[in-house]
């Protein structure tokens, strides 16, 4: 819908084709930030790691920048001309500095690594280092985009009519947000895979210049702008006079909104992963939902921004609306057995969000009301700067107290008390004043809901994802995960399963104790006198128990979560009493980041089952961190990397990179184990007698039946050369395109990998 805005007397009307022409540039805009910023939370996670507090910095920067740009903004489109040409060249400078990042990253990086070293081992020393490495490069193209809005406001508004402000406002909101819902969901979904990190940013960065072109060139078919006379508003007067206490109040109601609104997309993320496995494209269907919320709620209210309600009651309802359409779509969302994530994220994530998408314009409307249309270009700024503020704030609190401190179920109850907070105020300030009884109504309302929700929504949820009789009996809602043990029944296949986020990770049944138990012995067999170990996830703990019981070896365990460490506690009967041994260190960090900091050379070094499909774990199969994992080797040292059985292009893809990276590659076990030297592996007889010579060491090999070197042998698969004919010339997995990862983007109906042909001479290891 567009509507021609009728200027006041004195005033030039603007041509009819340029609230069209802004819609579109406007559009294109938000879908190129929200690449940006998808790109930029993933670069920065493969040089910081993935953990919630390096992710929280850099959401926290991208936010900062954004309320800065437009603050700064606000009180420049005030004063501007030509204030689409000023859009205009924000755009492309955006574009100049977004396809310059990857390299400054790059260099950040450099930087990080160097200072590393003399930092405090300590949570905070090391954010802050994040923080300000993040904001050497992103503050000034975000800075750009947070200017975006007011002077798009600007150039929309030639009259101070309150009206046509919250019209145009929510329009162009609507249009932007939307513009976020195609560039989040085409780069999760589409780009990144199809086309890499790297030529996504180009056509991002392409994206941008040609909507600043555009925008130039339109300008200077516009007059100059000049301030139009200021007519007042009704929507919060009193006599003629604005009412500042309203005001302030509308302000402080925009604050909280963005603390709820990003509080909230934590909290449903962590719901989120309880339906589905913990995909990349789980993630970008959240916050596609969320956005499309958004833009859905400012559209609606569009066409219902000229009339003359009292917008305040109306805000303070759309607030309340918020709380309640959070407690019931949690409450739904939780007693919902789908296991699609589109219907996942929409129960949980719909609803409130269109409630706030429509609070949105209205807060602007009333916060702009009685300006003219050069100072409510500034006051929408200063709105948004407010709005995002609040957003940093609630993000940091969701994800580094709530969820640790109070859980995730009361972690929303208490976020849409907050809401009900913000309308209990609006209502307070407004006239009559009989409705903020009203909204002490619906304060007690809410929590009486709040009654009906599921007493526990882990299990609630897992036990309908994994059918069978559990009983919760350990959970640890961390920042990083939220751990759960069950215990099934006698009488069923295992005893304790190990949950994170939901998704299955370990259990105490044989088949899988071997499984992981294999892993951590057959790489300490292979070595010929191991000493330095380390040991990337740790999950049940029997990989990581299992190199602990070889006689005279160090092992550092690398993991993201202290909850799994504190969960393994509860497997000590499966992976040899690990959290207690004195011969391991536990180090809570992510694996690639510790290896790209650490200065620690190791004798072996092998992983947890992580599967590459996951949200994360395309960074632990790339051509990149394999060659950190070679760095960290020494001369005569090995790698020993889980690939399992798995559609044909996949294995390939990963098999392709290890040997690009490691030519000297052999495979074990069934096809399911690569084992990766610096030189040609050796097997002598010899050591691997003087090793079991240990009785604590021949018995943990013969637990997995590897009690003597014949046995051993028998594990071998192929060789190098049998490798390298098996998986032929093609693509790698780089950090660029990190393809089984996004595996929506490798052929569709791949048949399972057939090794049946795969077979190798095991005697060419052998010392003569």
């Amino acid at each position: 819908m567009v509507t021609v805005i009728a200027d006041p007397p004195g005033t030039r009307r603007l041509p009819v084709w340029l609230f069209p022409l802004l819609s579109v540039l406007f559009f294109t805009s938000g879908a190129a930030a929200l690449t940006y910023q998808v790109l930029w939370l993933r670069l920065l996670g493969l040089i910081f790691g993935v953990t919630v507090y390096a992710a929280s910095t850099v959401l926290a920067v991208f936010m900062c920048g954004l309320a800065i740009g437009s603050e700064v903004a606000g009180r420049i489109a005030r004063r501007a001309r030509r204030p689409l040409a000023c859009f205009g060249a924000a755009e492309i400078l955006i574009g100049i500095f977004g396809v310059l990042t990857p390299a400054a990253l790059a260099g950040t990086g450099s930087l990080y690594a160097f200072v590393h070293p003399y930092l405090p081992d300590a949570t905070w020393p090391l954010t802050a280092a994040r923080l300000v490495c993040a904001f050497l490069v992103l503050i000034v193209p975000t800075c750009l985009m947070g200017a975006s809005l007011p002077f798009v406001i600007r150039s929309a508004l030639v009259s101070s009519e309150s009206g046509a402000l919250g019209h145009n406002a929510a329009f162009l909101y609507a249009v932007n947000t939307a513009g976020a819902v195609v560039g989040a969901l085409g780069t999760g979904f589409y780009l990144i895979g199809g086309l890499g990190i790297s030529d996504t940013t180009r056509l991002a960065a392409s994206l941008n210049v040609l909507v600043g072109l555009a925008a130039v060139l339109a300008s200077r078919a516009l007059p100059e702008f000049t301030p139009a006379p200021s007519v007042p508003s009704d929507a919060m007067t009193t006599g003629g006079a604005t009412s500042a206490r309203r005001r302030a109040a509308v302000l402080v109601a925009l604050g909280i909104s963005g603390f709820g609104a990003l509080a909230l997309e934590i909290l449903w993320f962590r719901l989120l992963v309880l339906f589905v496995a913990a995909t990349t494209y789980a993630f970008t269907t959240m916050l596609a939902t969320v956005l499309l919320g958004i833009a859905a709620g400012s559209a609606v209210v569009t066409p219902l921004m000229r009339r003359g309600w009292n917008w305040m009651l109306v805000l303070a309802g759309l607030e309340a609306a918020v709380a309640f359409a959070t407690l019931g779509s949690f409450a739904f969302a939780a007693s919902e057995a789908s296991g699609s994530m589109v219907r996942a994220s929409l129960h949980a994530a719909l609803l409130p969000t269109v409630f706030m998408g429509m609070a949105f314009p209205v807060g602007l409307r009333l916060w702009a009301a009685g300006a003219d249309a050069a100072e409510s270009a500034r006051r929408v700024a200063t709105a948004y700067a407010v709005n995002v503020c609040g957003a940093i704030l609630g993000s940091l609190v969701a994800g580094f107290l709530l969820l640790p401190w109070i859980g995730l179920r009361s972690g929303v109850i208490a976020v849409a008390a907050l809401f009900l907070v913000a309308a209990w105020l609006l209502a307070w300030v407004s006239r009559p004043r009989r409705a903020a009884l009203a909204a002490i109504a619906m304060w007690s309302a809410a929590f009486a809901l709040a009654d009906s929700f599921p007493a526990d929504p882990f299990s609630a949820v897992i036990g309908r994802r994994y059918p069978g009789n559990e009983r919760l009996f350990f959970r640890d809602e961390g920042v990083q995960t939220t751990v759960t043990i069950h215990m099934r029944p006698r009488g069923e296949p295992t005893g304790r399963v190990l949950y994170l986020d939901g998704l299955h990770q370990a259990d105490d049944s044989a088949d899988m104790v071997r499984v992981h138990r294999q892993i951590g012995h057959l790489a300490m067999a292979l070595h010929p006198s191991p000493v330095d170990a380390a040991v990337i996830g740790l999950g049940g703990g029997a990989t990581a128990g299992a190199v602990a019981t070889h006689h005279g070896a160090d092992v550092d365990v690398v993991e993201l979560s202290p909850g799994v460490i504190r969960a393994a506690l509860w497997f000590s009967h499966v992976n040899g009493n690990v959290p207690a041994r004195t011969n391991v260190t536990f180090r809570v960090d992510d694996g690639r980041n510790y290896l790209l900091l650490s200065p620690k050379s190791y004798d072996v070094i092998t992983a947890d089952i992580i599967q590459p499909t996951h949200a994360g774990a395309g960074n632990l199969y790339s051509v990149e961190y394999f060659r950190l994992v070679r760095r960290a080797l020494r001369p005569d040292g090995l790698v020993l990397q889980w690939i399992g059985h798995r559609e044909e292009t996949q294995y390939k893809l990963i098999m392709r990179t290890f040997l690009h990276v490691f030519p000297e590659t052999t495979l074990w076990q069934d096809g399911t184990l690569m084992v990766g030297t610096k030189r040609r592996l050796v097997l002598d007889r010899g050591a691997f007698e003087r090793k079991i010579a240990d009785p604590g060491t021949r018995e943990a090999l013969a637990s997995v039946e590897l009690d003597s070197f014949d046995a051993l042998l028998a594990r071998y698969t192929a060789g190098p050369r049998e490798l390298q004919r098996f998986v032929g010339e093609g693509a790698l997995l780089t950090d660029d395109r990190p393809l089984v990862e996004f595996h929506r983007s490798l052929p569709a109906g791949d048949r399972l990998v057939d090794l049946s042909g795969l077979r190798g001479d095991v005697t060419r290891h052998l010392v003569n």
